[in-house]
């Protein structure tokens, strides 16, 4: 008798994107960085993912299992940045400089395109989801280098659309399991 394991990845996806959706809304000037932006980092994006990588590794998928642990820390990290220095026990510590957090995003982004070139055997909007998210570190470390408001605005809505790809492709592999055929296409890769 064996037991078939439920997908664990559209929970991952679904923690990364909408967490994505509503940072980057804020990103595009629609509403100031606030505690449902942060929390979702902790919770949604943060936790969630990690438990997905665990799940993951449990299925032996690599991918799955460095992808999805290193987006939750992701998340963690970033609350983490934004939060400690206004914190009295960390009382003495500098908010990150525009030229740090550039630093931060540029190895976020590094990683991300390494982990693209593992998306290629996979379906096309695994690829897009990958592909759009290291334009959008890349832009992030612009709009820190430059501080342009077209950059950080374009940054924004470039991360919406990262986002939504993320959530698009966990329901489309939550409606597709669950009808046993194509509903959402994903595209898969011949």
């Amino acid at each position: 008798m064996s037991e078939k394991l439920a997908n664990p990845a559209p929970l991952g996806l679904l923690g990364f994107g909408l967490t994505t959706v509503l940072l980057n809304l804020h990103n595009a000037g629609l509403f100031p960085l606030d505690t449902m932006i942060l929390a979702m980092g902790l919770a949604y994006g943060g936790l969630a993912q990690l438990i997905v990588g665990v799940l993951e590794f449990k299925k032996g998928n690599t991918f799955g299992t460095v992808a999805f642990t290193s987006y939750g820390l992701f998340w963690w990290s970033l609350v983490l940045l934004l939060l400690l220095p206004k914190t009295a026990f960390f009382a003495g510590l500098n908010t990150p400089t525009n030229i740090a957090m550039a630093a931060y995003f540029f190895m976020w982004g590094l990683f991300t395109f390494a982990m693209f070139f593992g998306t290629l055997k996979a379906n096309r909007a695994v690829q897009f989801v990958f592909a759009s998210l290291t334009l959008l570190f890349f832009l992030l470390v612009a709009r820190e280098l430059t501080g342009n408001t077209t950059i950080a605005t374009l940054t924004g809505y470039e991360g919406i659309i990262c986002g939504l790809s993320a959530v698009y492709l966990a329901f489309a592999e939550i409606l597709n399991e669950a009808h046993g055929k194509t509903v959402l296409p994903i595209c898969p890769v011949k």
